[in-house]
Parts: C-alpha cells; sequence; structure tokens
C-alpha cells in the first residue's frame, strides 16, 4: 500500500516542479528577470508574479499556478498520511 502512495507522492512533486518552471518562463517572456542561482526562492516569487500577470491579462489565475498548488498539496497530503501508517 505504501509503494504506490509513495510513486504518486513523487509524481506529484515532478508535476509541481514542472509547473513552476512554466510559471517562470512564463513570467520570463514577460519581461521578469530570474535569477537561476537561486531558482527555489525565484519559482516561488514567479508564481506569485504569474498569478497577478495572468489576472491582469486575462482576468482569470494562469492554469500553472493551480497545476503547482494542487500537486504540492497532495504530495504533501499522501507523506503525512504515510508518516501517520508508519507511526501506527
Amino acid at each position: 500500500m505504501t509503494g504506490w502512495m509513495i510513486a504518486v507522492a513523487a509524481v506529484c512533486v515532478v508535476w509541481a516542479i514542472v509547473a513552476g518552471l512554466s510559471a517562470v518562463g512564463y513570467c520570463r517572456k514577460h519581461g521578469i528577470s530570474v535569477n537561476f542561482l537561486f531558482l527555489r526562492i525565484e519559482m516561488l516569487k514567479c508564481l506569485s508574479r504569474y498569478r497577478t500577470l495572468t489576472r491582469a491579462e486575462t482576468g482569470h489565475v494562469g492554469p500553472f499556478f493551480y497545476h503547482y498548488v494542487i500537486s504540492i498539496n497532495i504530495a504533501l497530503a499522501l507523506i503525512l498520511i504515510l508518516v501517520v501508517i508508519q507511526l501506527a
């Protein structure tokens, strides 16, 4: 049971990274500079900027933001469930 949960959590983490990098790419195309040395921190800043940019352009938040938020929350929930299972 735990094997598939670990696999799904890993896929969700990869999904979140891809969504975050896609948001960074979108921000770069719109003239926002990104420091690749601190990409882990910059990704969170770019997600916020991506949300602001897409809301200003279309009136809705872009899909990469939701892809990041949903996938990282699923991974976090699965990891917490795994910890509880292991402690029980």
